[in-house]
């Protein structure tokens, strides 16, 4: 099983909880990623099991979680793939192109945890705890903490029986959400710093050049939420946080209220995502790039 770059909730609780769902019909499974998972999903169990993404000839079936297309599990790993080998996408994102030879995209569901959890009923796979911790995990991550306005009754449903299967709320919310590394409030920090809005208050963005996430030493570290400072400012309909990885290489992401869809400027710019939590990465200077995908959001909301 394959997870996407740059690995965030979802994509890690998603493996996981399909992993020890396997391993209860006493499969044999291998978990891979190209990028290190993040320090915060140390706490779930199996995060040792994940090794560096390398095909293996021998492998007959390799599925791909939380991918929109292939290659998001990396370019090297995905052409590597053998016609032998049978392919399996399982996934909640609306621009996914549907790539395997079976395909399992529902882009109503909140995260890819949900299928997960669909496919392990439909399997009458009893649901253990290590398993609801994973897809609880997934769930909380790719929501918003529940918040984002695809969460459904059916979302909550199956969060129910995930907390009657012995999730511990108090444990989740003290890992993913108050044990943030020293280097992660340090990169908020210089975002804060950088924090701009257009002439309309419409748009706030931040900007990370590669020289201060050095600085913050947090070159490892991709945090999900401090792009959200953005959009939780009254007025702000879109919220983007602009991060040099490399030189010459800008990872774009992208926030929004109401009907808004950052999903459609994300795959302007060659990435994908959803309506309100999107991104890309884009080639060029961080300069040229921001220009870029300012004059691309404010034509969104003209």
């Amino acid at each position: 099983m394959v997870g996407h770059i740059i690995p965030d909730g979802d994509c890690v609780g998603s493996l996981l909880g399909m992993y020890w769902g396997l391993r209860y019909l006493n499969k044999q499974v291998a978990i891979a990623l190209q990028d290190k998972v993040p320090s915060l999903y140390d706490f779930l169990s199996g995060i040792n099991i994940i090794q560096p993404s390398e095909t293996n000839q021998s492998t007959s079936v390799i599925i791909f979680l939380d991918c929109s297309d292939k290659y998001r599990a990396g370019d090297e790993f995905a052409e590597q793939i053998t016609a032998s080998q049978l392919t399996v996408n399982i996934d909640h994102h609306p621009s996914n192109d549907l790539f395997a030879d079976y395909n399992y995209v529902d882009a109503a569901c909140v995260a890819t945890a949900e299928l997960v959890y669909r496919i392990l009923m439909a399997l009458d796979i009893k649901i253990t705890f290590d398993m609801a911790e994973a897809i609880y995990t997934g769930i909380v991550m790719d929501s918003g903490n529940f918040l984002y306005n695809n969460t459904s009754p059916r979302t909550m449903r199956i969060v129910a029986d995930l907390l009657e299967c012995g999730v511990d709320i108090e444990k989740i919310r003290t890992n993913l959400f108050e044990s943030k590394p020293r280097a992660e409030v340090l990169l908020l920090r210089e975002g804060l710093k950088n924090l701009e809005f257009d002439s309309t208050g419409r748009l706030a963005w931040m900007t990370l050049s590669l020289q201060e996430v050095e600085a913050a030493g947090a070159t490892a570290i991709h945090p999900e939420g401090i792009i959200n400072y953005t959009r939780s400012i009254k007025g702000v309909e879109i919220g983007m946080l602009f991060r040099e990885t490399s030189p010459g290489m800008v990872k774009v992401g992208f926030r929004s209220k109401g009907s808004v869809d950052v999903a459609d400027l994300a795959i302007k710019l060659g990435g994908g995502g959803h309506q309100q939590a999107a991104g890309a990465h884009v080639k060029g200077s961080l300069q040229a790039v921001k220009e870029q995908v300012l004059g691309l959001a404010k034509d969104v909301l003209d």
